[in-house]
């Protein structure tokens, strides 16, 4: 690990599978907050002005109508991320680039509000990240996410939020009164409790300890919030599913969700060469695990198995995942949203 990228998860760009041309990232210093670690790769914004903001996927495994996703690429760094060979529709690798190398939509409010005023416009829950994490280190500059929670309250649309981030208690202000009127609640994303591990994996993103004291500060303002332990990385993170479900219960946890890592297109050899990295003495079996889970393959784009896996070792992690919501969150459920309050162009009740 003499030349890791410290506060990179990617340690090279892959082939871009849709260009003719590939570049080298820049190299230099970089200003960020006192959070994330330095790195020498630096992060570059690019402003993007798209036509519309809310994508409805037709995935039938996918629980959730309609998502906003603000920023495409995400500079929490995760290794794992799904979402990085995305990244390749707009020109970039899913490496490195993808997370120096930030797509930022600066109208999405505005594109969210002529949303809401269409007459066409029938009330869905939306999800905030369905992709990219709405509030990575770019939201404190750009405040997209929360311009966009705000219209969402004004209009009374109800809205789900996913994300590893603390920055979402900046708004608190607009959360509480969104879960007053039942249209709001968020999942926290936890892989693991092992710091050393969690530096490696996601080196962008704020420890385990503020992501439970994030989930009770939201459970003491009365927002509905559960733990998304995803991905579950075989002899990685698999072990510390109980523990990781049992603090997040202490901190108020109402639910818990997972999925099984899976490696589809460029993902396999970032992650492979990660792992070869940072676990080489058992980097071959974590491979043939995560394989094990999806057919004998690294990468799985079949519906309904795709998140969870299917096979022994997939059986086993389902089981402990089951058993430890048995044992901590009985009894305890996740909310459903309405959308029956949802006030075209956003008007004001007559006895408001």
């Amino acid at each position: 690990m003499g030349d890791f990228k410290k506060g990179r998860g990617a340690q090279f760009n892959t082939a871009n599978s849709f260009a003719r041309h590939q570049y080298e990232p820049l190299e230099g210093d970089e200003s960020l907050d006192d959070d994330f670690p330095e790195s020498a790769v630096k992060t570059q914004f690019f402003e993007e002005t798209p036509k519309q903001i809310i994508s409805r996927p037709n995935s039938p495994d996918i629980g959730f109508m309609a998502s906003i996703n603000p920023y495409q690429g995400c500079e929490h760094g995760c290794i794992y991320c799904y979402a990085r060979p995305t990244h390749e529709y707009w020109g970039f690798s899913a490496g490195l680039d993808f997370e120096s190398k930030i797509m930022v939509k600066k109208n999405a409010p505005a594109l969210l509000e002529k949303q809401f005023q269409a007459r066409t416009y029938k009330p869905v829950v939306i999800h905030f990240s369905g992709n990219t994490d709405c509030y990575q280190p770019a939201e404190r500059t750009y405040q997209l996410t929360r311009q966009m929670l705000a219209i969402c309250l004004r209009y009374r649309n109800p809205v789900t939020i996913i994300t590893k981030n603390a920055l979402i208690l900046r708004d608190l202000d607009i959360l509480k009164p969104l879960a007053e009127l039942n249209l709001v609640n968020v999942a926290i994303s936890m892989t693991t409790l092992n710091e050393n591990l969690r530096l490696l994996m996601e080196p962008r993103t704020v420890t385990a300890a503020q992501r439970l004291k994030t989930m009770g500060a939201l459970h003491r303002a009365g927002v509905p919030v559960g733990i998304m332990t995803a991905p579950i990385i075989p002899s990685l993170n698999d072990h510390e599913i109980p523990k990781l479900i049992e603090q997040a219960a202490e901190q108020g946890a109402c639910w818990s969700a997972y999925t099984v890592v899976r490696l589809n297109g460029a993902l396999g050899p970032l992650f492979t060469d990660w792992l070869n990295q940072t676990f080489p003495e058992r980097a071959e079996r974590v491979l043939h695990q995560i394989a094990d889970c999806h057919g004998g393959q690294l990468a799985d784009s079949r519906f309904k198995t795709r998140m969870s896996g299917e096979g022994q070792y997939a059986h086993q992690i389902s089981q402990l995942h089951r058993i430890a919501c048995q044992k901590y969150l009985s009894n305890r459920q996740m909310p459903s949203l309405t959308t029956a309050l949802f006030r075209p162009a956003g008007q004001i009740g007559l006895f408001e």
